[in-house]
Formats: structure tokens, C-alpha cells, sequence
């Protein structure tokens, strides 16, 4: 559960068991968090029958293995494209005993239920928050918070999904501004988290990306 994107339990943040740990080259400094890809088993004898695919979720970072082989053992080493899939999700292609396949991949747009969740932590002076159910493209590339009683204030990238901000805003009502990675696509949750918001919750606005 969780893992280097910050999404806790899969389940609350709305990933569920279709996730996988992307190789370097794809996890991007955690910018790749969220994004949504589909797979298909090729040619091997462990794929089921017809090749069948299935789409998954980045969640987690599959870190590189310096001491294998990139062709034994090191399968995320840079610069190579792998997913470390989640068994439930994996056995939607091929055999588990297969351990490692061949696959072909695209991104595509993820589709989620509800709209999109900020989880908050941090303190009245630093405010830290993870944000997950990402539509769209998944992906997050800035992010700005206003209080009540505040202009935009630009967050800095943390890690994985997560972005801060080193500002008093407690006691005020807070909005959210999020930045595609992908299509530079910009989401406004107005007021999503009310004045008594505390670090430990979890608010979720009223849409999403597309």
C-alpha cells in the first residue's frame, strides 16, 4: 500500500488494486504519479489468450537495482521503461509464474470516481498536502493554494504527490490550483478544505479533470 507517490491506503485515495511502480525513466521525479497507462501482454507463451489488456495506475516508484544486469534482475535501471505491476493487476495479462513479460503500453486518460482529494498534514505555519483521484492525465505539474484572506501562493513540489507551503493559513477557507503535467490543463477547487480544516483530513472537491 502506498509507496514513493504519498497515496497511503490505495483504496481510500481511489486507486484500488490496478496500480503499479514505474521505473525511473517513467516516474519522473514523482511528476509521473497518477498517470494512468494501458497494458498488453506480447509475445510470450505466458500471456492469456488473446493478449488481453488492462490499465493501471503509477503509484509507486520501482527503484534501480545497480548491481543486476538491466537485462537480469535490474529491470528498472535507467533507461528502461518498466511497470512493477500489483499481482491482481498483473494476472489480468499472464501467469504470475511468468515473473517478468514483454508488454506494449500507451498512456490514456484515467478515469476516476468522485472528485479529486487533497490530504492535509503540516501545521499552522506549513502546510503540506497530497493530492490524489486525479483525473484527466493523472498528473501534477504546480500547484497554488489561496486562503480566505490571501492572494495565489505558489507550493513547492515536495515529493511523489505531495506539494507545501511555508505560510500562516490557518483559520481561513482554502482553494486549490492545479496544473496538469501533461496538458498544462489548470483545476480550480474553490473552498475545498473550510476554515477548521486540520492536518490529518481529507477533503474532496466537487469535480475533476476530464
Amino acid at each position: 500500500m502506498g509507496g514513493a507517490c504519498g497515496y497511503g491506503n490505495l483504496f481510500n485515495s481511489g486507486y484500488g488494486l490496478d496500480t503499479a511502480a514505474l521505473s525511473t525513466t517513467l516516474f519522473k521525479d514523482g511528476y509521473g504519479c497518477g498517470q494512468c497507462f494501458q497494458i498488453m501482454c506480447v509475445q510470450t507463451q505466458y500471456c492469456y489468450y488473446g493478449n488481453p489488456s488492462t490499465v493501471v495506475t503509477a503509484t509507486n516508484l520501482c527503484p534501480p537495482n545497480w548491481y543486476q544486469d538491466s537485462n537480469n534482475g535490474g529491470w528498472c535501471n535507467p533507461p528502461r521503461t518498466h511497470f512493477d505491476m500489483a499481482k491482481p493487476a498483473f494476472m489480468k495479462l499472464a501467469n504470475w509464474k511468468a515473473g517478468i513479460i514483454p508488454v506494449a503500453y500507451r498512456r490514456v486518460p484515467c478515469k476516476r470516481s468522485g472528485g479529486m482529494r487533497f490530504q492535509f498534514q503540516g501545521n499552522a505555519y506549513w502546510l503540506l498536502i497530497f493530492v490524489m483521484n486525479v483525473g484527466g492525465a493523472g498528473d501534477i505539474k504546480s500547484m497554488d493554494v489561496k486562503g480566505s484572506r490571501t492572494n495565489w501562493i505558489c507550493m513547492i513540489h515536495n515529493w511523489g504527490a505531495s506539494y507545501q507551503a511555508f505560510s500562516s493559513l490557518y483559520g481561513q477557507s482554502l482553494s486549490f490550483r492545479v496544473t496538469s503535467y501533461t496538458t498544462g490543463q489548470k483545476f480550480y477547487a474553490w473552498n475545498v478544505a473550510p476554515s477548521n480544516w486540520n492536518a490529518g483530513m481529507t477533503y474532496q472537491s466537487y469535480t475533476n479533470f476530464r
